[in-house]
């Protein structure tokens, strides 16, 4: 079910990424980024699949929770690796009719769709699972507070993040309601077409936008109330500072940057 989707939902739990710096939990996620697209080889992805089970034990948030991220990406998951298996080039390995499933198809595929699994589960077990919307706000400012000298509104980029993730778990149980009660007047999303599919989904969207909108006239009016006026003057409850733990975090994952980038140069 659509209220089950782990996107933009915080797991409590005391462990070591919970506690570190949400600053640091961005870097890595960032860091994770980057080793994962640089990564050319299934034996690199592996190395970087032990890194992220090892980050999901660290976490205490149950595997299962982890997972349930990829459920909103599974259609591009399967689209990318269904591309890349018969568009990609090579030593045929086998022929379905017209088309033709080469070595080098099949490696492609599974690169690109152990890259996007890889993606996404890093980027919700840092940002999101641990780490709580405001927590990511506030971070995100603090990050991007030097780029304030040339005008850039580090504020209200974040506050708009902070947004969009505070309301996707929202939209998704609303999604999920909506669907319950047209099905229950007789609406139906798994039978016939595509076309017929997508014309049901229209009495899902338009009571979707409708609600919203609402939700967003509310938050607006809300703010108002409470007399924001953006970033200028505004402090914080808790000010963040760096720990003991997140400089020796941020040293391993500095040494595993290193690590994986020499291993994909070895074996490449």
């Amino acid at each position: 079910m659509l209220g089950n989707i782990s996107l933009g939902r915080f797991y409590p739990a005391e462990s070591l990424l919970h506690q570190l710096d949400p600053r640091s939990k961005i870097l890595s996620a960032i860091a994770m980024m980057f080793l994962i697209f640089m990564s050319q080889s299934l034996w690199t992805m592996l190395i970087l699949a032990f890194i992220t089970f090892v980050f999901v034990g660290l976490s205490k948030v149950p595997f299962k929770t982890v997972l349930s991220g990829l459920k909103p990406m599974i259609f591009i998951l399967v689209f990318a690796f269904t591309i890349n298996l018969f568009t990609v080039t090579g030593d045929p390995l086998l022929e379905i009719g017209p088309l033709t499933v080469s070595d080098q198809g099949l490696l492609t595929a599974l690169r690109m769709a152990s890259r996007l699994a890889l993606l996404i589960l890093n980027t919700t077990l840092f940002l999101t699972l641990t780490t709580t919307p405001i927590h990511v706000a506030d971070a995100m400012e603090s990050l991007l507070n030097p780029l304030r000298r040339i005008g850039f509104p580090a504020h209200e980029m974040a506050m708009m993040m902070s947004i969009a993730l505070r309301f996707v778990p929202t939209l998704l149980e609303e999604t999920d309601k909506i669907m319950k009660a047209q099905s229950s007047r007789g609406a139906d999303y798994d039978t016939g077409g595509l076309i017929t599919k997508a014309r049901g989904l229209v009495s899902v969207l338009i009571p979707l936008f409708v609600s919203a909108f609402k939700r967003a006239e509310d938050l607006a009016v809300a703010m108002e109330a409470r007399c924001y006026r953006g970033g200028e003057g505004r402090t914080r409850l808790k000010v963040m500072a760096y720990q003991q733990r997140d400089i020796w975090f941020g040293a391993v994952m500095a040494a595993l940057v290193v690590l994986v980038l020499l291993a994909s140069y070895a074996i490449g």
